[in-house]
């Protein structure tokens, strides 16, 4: 689904105002795609881009040899970054925002259920 000026705007001016905003996209993005969600977390990752350095500044604080076109590209709908880019690409965010995000493992419900009745059963 194509985004509109107004909504884009509307991110970009809240993205400008809202430090707490901008780490919030990086967030979802990184959850969405723990969560198998790639087209959301590559669209939200593309939103920060977008409202905050752009697809010029993410190319140059990659070190310059990046087409912005090519990023733009791996971000899009159809696009298909490889692993290593959108790690890249989430390290430079993260160092943008001055952030270090960790992974705490959680037990889901599910997962404790099925071990619990693989003991009971044994």
């Amino acid at each position: 689904m194509a985004l509109t000026r107004e909504f884009k705007d509307t991110v970009k001016t809240r993205a400008d105002k809202d430090p707490a905003f901008r780490r919030a996209l990086i967030v979802e993005a990184v959850t969405s795609l723990l969560e198998g969600d790639v087209e959301i977390g590559k669209s939200i990752l593309r939103n920060y881009v977008n409202a905050t350095i752009g697809f010029r500044g993410l190319a140059e604080g990659l070190g310059g040899d990046r087409d912005p076109k090519s990023l733009m590209r791996m971000l899009s709908d159809g696009g298909n970054p490889r692993m290593n880019n959108v790690f890249e690409i989430l390290k430079f965010c993260q160092q943008n925002e001055g952030i270090t995000l960790e992974i705490n493992p959680h037990v889901t419900s599910e997962r404790k259920r099925k071990a619990s009745s693989s003991r009971q059963t044994a």
